[in-house]
C-alpha cells in the first residue's frame, strides 16, 4: 500500500508543465503560486521529467532558474523537490561534512533511515555528483565508533526482514547485555555489529527479549554505555528499527517545538518522506503528540514556504476529529512487552547501614542550636534516612533533649526547604492526609493534588491515609472529600478512598466484558451513565486486568481508551480517570511527566515538585527517573539542578540521586 503523501499527477505533460513554469518567471518578478502548485502536485519522477523538457524547450537549467527567481526557505524546499530522492541525500550530506565543523545529526538522519537500496543509490548519486568517494569524506570528517558505524550503515547490508531466526534473537540480546550492562566498560563493537547488520524484523524480538531479561528497554542501556554523537547515532538506529515514522514524527516535532524553527530539518523531512510514508508519520504525529503534523506547521511557519510545506503534509488529522488505528496498535505493542518486562520499583533512598538514631538526633541539634543554622548538616541527614530511620531520630531526639523535632526544625527553617524536611519528616501516610487535607480546605479545592494522590495509591497506602487523616483531624477524608466535591467526581474520589481495589490477576472474559462496557457509547440506558460505567470499571479493578481491559478496547474501538475519555469526558472527571489510566499503564512515567510539567517553562511549580520529590522517593523514584531520561531526553538531576536554588536545590538533588 502506497503511504505516501505525494501522487503522480493524471494526465501529466512534462512540455506543458515547462512551459508554464518559463511563464511564471518571464518578466518582473514570479508567480511563487503558481510554481509551488505545480511542482507539490507532481511526483519526483515528473519533476525530473520537467527538468528535461525545460532544457530541450529553452536551452536552460530550470534548477538555476528557480534559484535565481526563489529566495530563502522557499527556494530551498523547491530546489531540494526537484532532485531525485539519492541527490538529494547527497547534497544533504555534502552541505553537512563541508566547510568548518560536521552536521552531525543530519548525518545521523539520512544514514540512520535509509533502505539498503537507498544508500546504494546515495554512494553512487554522490560520486556522480562530486566525483568523490562519500565513505572517504565521511571518514575524513568524522572519528572513533562515530565514525565506524557510519562505514557499517554506508555498506547498506543489513539482513532482509525475513532473516530471522529464534537462537539467534536470544543469543543477540545476550551478547548486548553483556557487551554493556554486565561488562566494566563497553564492548562498542558488538553494538555496531548486532545493530548495523540485522534485519529490522529480527532486531525488534533481540529488543523485546533484551527488555526480557535485563528488564529496561535497550535504549535507557544505550544512553548509559554510550556517549556523544555515537551514543545519538545508536538512538537513532533504535528508534528506526522500533518504527521509522515514529521516528521521523518525534523529528519534526523537536524541529518545530520551542523558540525558533530548524528549518534545514523540516525541508528534508517532508522533501524526503513525502513519497515514502508521510501518511505513517502523520498518523504517529497525530497520536503521540495530541495535535496534527498539518496544524503544527501552520502554526510555525509562514507565506509560500508555509503554503508548499502544507501540500507536501497532505490532509489535516485535527479536520475530521478521528485518527488513525495503527498508531493505537504499535502503543499497545510497547505496552504488552512492558507488562512481561521484570520491571523491578527502586526507590532512591535506602535505609543507612550502621544507622544511629542518637548521635542523628545529636547532629541535628547541635546545628540548630546558637546562632544561624547549619541547612547542610540538617540535609544531609533528614535525606540520607529512609523514613523509619527518620521517625527513630524524633524519638530519640525527644527522648535526649524533651523536646520537639518537627518545632525545632519549623522554627530555624523556612521556605520551600522547610516544606521539603518537614515533610520528609512525617510518615507516608500523614504526609499524604495532609496534602490532601490542605488540598480540601478554606476557600477553593486544590483538585489536582487530590486526582494525583488519590489515583496514585494502592489499598495499603490508601488505608493508612485514611487512618492518619482521621487521628490528625479528627474527622473522615471521605467526609471532606464528600463535602468538597461534587457530582461525578465526588463519587470517584469517595470510591477511590476506600481502597477497596481487586488484587487479583487479570481474567479474560471479564476484561472482555468490561472493555465492550467502556466502549459500548450508544448505549441509551440512562440509569446507566458513561461516567459510572467507568468508574466501576477503574476504580474498582486490579491493576493487571485493567492493562487486558485497555487493550481489548483497542481491539474493539481501534483507540487508545485515553483518547474515549478526552472526547467524551470533561473537567476534574476527565482529568481523575486520565490519572488512573496512566497509572495503570505505567506509574512512574505518569510521575516523570508531572515532574517535568512542574518545572518547564516560566516559573516552577515548588508544591508539585516537592510534594512528588518526598512520596516517590522510597517507592519509584529511581524508576521516575528513566521514564524521565526516555521522555523528555533529559536528566531529572540536570533539570532541578537548573531550576531551583539554594539548599531547597540541594535537598532536592540530596533526593534524587544520581544525574542518569
Amino acid at each position: 500500500v502506497y503511504r505516501g503523501s505525494v501522487k503522480d499527477f493524471q494526465g501529466f505533460d512534462a512540455s506543458q508543465d515547462a512551459e508554464a513554469l518559463y511563464n511564471a518567471m518571464k518578466g518582473f518578478g514570479s508567480d511563487k503560486e503558481a510554481i509551488l502548485d505545480l511542482i507539490t502536485s507532481r511526483s519526483n519522477k515528473q519533476r525530473v521529467e520537467i527538468c528535461q523538457a525545460y532544457k530541450s524547450l529553452y536551452g536552460k537549467d530550470l534548477i538555476a532558474d528557480l534559484k535565481y527567481e526563489l529566495t530563502g526557505k522557499f527556494e530551498r524546499l523547491i530546489v531540494s523537490l526537484m532532485r531525485p530522492p539519492a541527490y538529494s541525500d547527497a547534497k544533504e550530506i555534502k552541505d553537512a561534512i563541508a566547510g568548518v565543523g560536521t552536521d552531525e545529526k543530519c548525518l545521523i538522519e539520512i544514514l540512520a533511515s535509509r533502505t539498503n537500496q537507498e544508500i546504494h543509490d546515495l554512494v553512487a548519486a554522490y560520486k556522480d555528483a562530486y566525483e568523490r568517494d562519500l565513505e572517504a569524506d565521511i571518514v575524513g570528517d568524522t572519528s572513533g565508533h562515530f565514525k565506524k558505524m557510519l562505514v557499517v550503515l554506508l555498506q547498506g547490508t543489513r539482513e532482509d526482514d525475513d532473516v530471522v531466526s529464534e537462537d539467534l534473537v536470544e543469543q543477540d540480546a545476550k551478547d548486548l547485555l553483556e557487551a554493556g550492562e554486565l561488562k566494566w566498560g563497553t564492548d562498542e563493537a558488538q553494538f555496531i555489529y548486532i545493530l548495523g547488520r540485522r534485519s529490522k524484523q529480527h532486531l525488534r524480538l533481540v529488543f523485546d527479549e533484551y527488555l526480557k531479561i535485563s528488564g529496561k528497554p535497550i535504549e535507557r542501556s544505550i544512553r548509559g554505555e554510550l556517549s556523544g554523537d555515537f551514543e545519538k547515532l545508536m538512538l537513532a538506529v533504535v528508534k528506526c528499527v522500533r518504527s521509522t515514522a515514529e521516528y521521523f514524527a518525534e523529528r519534526l516535532y523537536k524541529a518545530m517545538k520551542g523558540l525558533g524553527t530548524r528549518d534545514n530539518t523540516l525541508i528534508r523531512i517532508m522533501v524526503s518522506r513525502s513519497e515514502i510514508d508521510m501518511l505513517d508519520i502523520r498518523e504517529v504525529f497525530r497520536t503521540k503528540y495530541e495535535k496534527s503534523l498539518y496544524n503544527m506547521i501552520k502554526e510555525d511557519t509562514s507565506g509560500e514556504y508555509k503554503k508548499a510545506l502544507l501540500k507536501l503534509c497532505g490532509g489535516d488529522d485535527d479536520a475530521a476529529g478521528e485518527f488513525f488505528p495503527e498508531a493505537a496498535q504499535v502503543a499497545y505493542r510497547m505496552w504488552e512487552l512492558s507488562a512481561v518486562a521484570k520491571v523491578e520499583l527502586r526507590g532512591t533512598v535506602q535505609p543507612t547501614e550502621g544507622f544511629n538514631d542518637d548521635g542523628d538526633a545529636q547532629v541535628l541539634r547541635k546545628a540548630m542550636k546558637g546562632l544561624g543554622t547549619d541547612e547542610g548538616a540538617i540535609i544531609e541527614v533528614v535525606t540520607q534516612r529512609s523514613n523509619a530511620q527518620r521517625q527513630q531520630i524524633l524519638k530519640a531526639y525527644k527522648a535526649h533533649y524533651g523536646r520537639d523535632l518537627m518545632a525545632d526544625l519549623k522554627s530555624e527553617l523556612s521556605g520551600s526547604l522547610a516544606k521539603l524536611i518537614l515533610g520528609l519528616m512525617l510518615t507516608p501516610a500523614q504526609y499524604d492526609a495532609k496534602q490532601l487535607r490542605k488540598a480540601v480546605e478554606g476557600a477553593g479545592t486544590d483538585e489536582s493534588v487530590l486526582i494525583e494522590i488519590m489515583a496514585t495509591r494502592n489499598n495499603q497506602e490508601i488505608a493508612a491515609i485514611n487512618e492518619a487523616y482521621q487521628e490528625a483531624y479528627h474527622k473522615r477524608l471521605e467526609d471532606d472529600l464528600s463535602s468538597d466535591t461534587s457530582g461525578h467526581f465526588k463519587r470517584i474520589l469517595v470510591s477511590l478512598a476506600l481502597g477497596n481495589r481487586d488484587e487479583g490477576p487479570e481474567n479474560l472474559t471479564q476484561a472482555h466484558e468490561d472493555a465492550k462496557k467502556l466502549a459500548d457509547v450508544s448505549s441509551n440506558d440512562s440509569s446507566d451513565s458513561l461516567e459510572t460505567r467507568f468508574l466501576s470499571i477503574l476504580c474498582t479493578r486490579s491493576y493487571p486486568h485493567l492493562r487486558r481491559v485497555f487493550q481489548e478496547f483497542i481491539k474493539m474501538t481501534n483507540h487508545d481508551v485515553e483518547h474515549a475519555i478526552r472526547k467524551r469526558m470533561s473537567g476534574d472527571v476527565r482529568d481523575a480517570f486520565l490519572a488512573i489510566v496512566r497509572s495503570v499503564k505505567n506509574k512512574p512515567a505518569f510521575f516523570a511527566d508531572k515532574l517535568y510539567k512542574s518545572m518547564k517553562g516560566v516559573g516552577t511549580d515548588e508544591r508539585t515538585l516537592t510534594r512528588i520529590m518526598i512520596s516517590r522517593s522510597e517507592i519509584d523514584l529511581f524508576n521516575i527517573r528513566g521514564e524521565f531520561i526516555d521522555l523528555f531526553d533529559k536528566s531529572l538531576y540536570r533539570m532541578i539542578e537548573k531550576d531551583t536554588s539554594g539548599d531547597y536545590c540541594k535537598a532536592l538533588l540530596a533526593l534524587c540521586g544520581g544525574e542518569d
